[in-house]
């Protein structure tokens, strides 16, 4: 019987790019949760849920490489290192990231470094937010009769930019925007929106730390969400929604937070 006979090769290990979901625990797909159980390392964002780290198994690393509103643990070339080097020593990997890691999750350019290296990986997508905080909130992106799309834009950008003016004018009119990481714009936003063209009594809500135990919806209109957002002090991470489907919050809002 033939053996087999190790001549010192390291074994390629393979990157697997998870999203994380929403925010709730039990929102990761079911072969995320697999992978995340079974993984030699794991790379983890902010905003992962301390119950889904607890399934990772004892002796695998654990490395945190989240980034908040401009502290940043690792530099993101950093992560692409790591994740690389890992793979290379033979590693199964899984780098975890809420939400799904191909919105706004730059989850692009640690593949393009893998795939720069010959290296393997496979996407497990994730619920995005963009979707599933409204729905926790009882608001639908599209719903017969008042949205028939929707547009998922990142609010960090600075409104003010020259090349933005044509990007409110874009957006302006689409009958659901869902706005992510844009409280601290979300004044300059909602101008621009207005300015743009949009109606300011269109329905608008703000969603605070949604499809967890602490989500908070404000419902208000484009012109006046700014103002109620920082009068009612609603913490981050938020989503914000506009058009007339956030007025289905009053009839379709079911989520009642359970604290344990």
């Amino acid at each position: 019987m033939a053996s087999k006979i190790n001549f010192g090769i390291t074994p390629i290990g393979k990157a697997y790019l998870v999203g994380a979901g929403p925010g709730q625990p039990d929102l990761i797909t079911v072969r995320g949760l697999r992978l995340l159980q079974t993984a030699d390392v794991v790379l983890y964002d902010s905003l992962i849920a301390q119950e889904l780290l607890s399934e990772i198994k004892p002796s695998a690393v654990q490395i945190f490489v989240g980034k908040r509103a401009g502290h940043h643990k690792k530099t993101q070339p950093e992560i692409n290192r790591l994740i690389v080097d890992y793979v290379k020593s033979g590693q199964q990997v899984v780098r975890l990231k809420g939400g799904d890691p191909f919105v706004f999750g730059r989850g692009g350019e640690e593949l393009l470094a893998l795939a720069a290296e010959g290296l393997p990986f496979e996407i497990v997508p994730g619920i995005s937010s963009a979707v599933a905080v409204p729905a926790f909130a009882g608001i639908p992106v599209t719903h017969r009769g008042l949205s028939t799309g929707f547009a998922v834009i990142t609010g960090h950008e600075d409104p003010h930019k020259p090349e933005q003016m044509n990007h409110w004018m874009r957006y302006a009119h689409v009958p659901t925007l869902v706005i992510l990481m844009g409280v601290k714009n979300l004044p300059l936003i909602t101008e621009q929106l207005i300015e743009a063209g949009r109606a300011g009594n269109t329905p608008a809500a703000a969603i605070s730390q949604g499809t967890t135990v602490h989500q908070r919806t404000i419902l208000a209109t484009l012109e006046t969400i700014a103002e109620q957002v920082n009068r009612q002090s609603l913490p981050t991470p938020a989503i914000t929604v506009i058009g007339e489907v956030a007025a289905l919050h009053q009839q379709l809002d079911w989520f009642i937070p359970q604290v344990e």
